[in-house]
């Protein structure tokens, strides 16, 4: 079984999700997205997987968000997406792949669900 989790080491329900992967004796391909982000493709390719629209996988609490007035309802799907590869940052944690499912870690003990 190979899965990939999008992982921020600084979120503790990020660490938990891993921690609860590692556990199970699953070790999955880590992306450290805020160090190698991704493209609008693959943002694009998450958000079909996760089945949900892109400002569906916005942190809204992020300070990114409120400078580049992401609240504003007339933003476009693609203007979204398009922020996200800029400021990764703003992409809800953790995020769990495994073949056509992907599921967003919160609580964390969502990622076993791709077991």
């Amino acid at each position: 079984m190979s899965i990939t989790l999008y992982h921020n080491p600084d979120c503790s329900k990020s660490r938990t999700a891993l921690n609860l992967l590692q556990q199970r004796g699953i070790v999955p391909k880590v992306r450290l997205y805020l160090d190698d982000p991704p493209t609008v493709d693959e943002i694009k390719q998450l958000l079909d997987l996760l089945k949900m629209d892109a400002r569906s996988l916005i942190r809204t609490g992020e300070v990114e968000y409120q400078h580049a007035k992401l609240a504003n309802p007339t933003l476009q799907e693609n203007e979204l997406v398009d922020a996200m590869a800029t400021m990764p940052k703003l992409i809800e944690r953790p995020i769990a792949i495994c073949g056509h499912r992907a599921v967003i870690g919160r609580p964390p003990e969502t990622v076993l669900g791709l077991l």
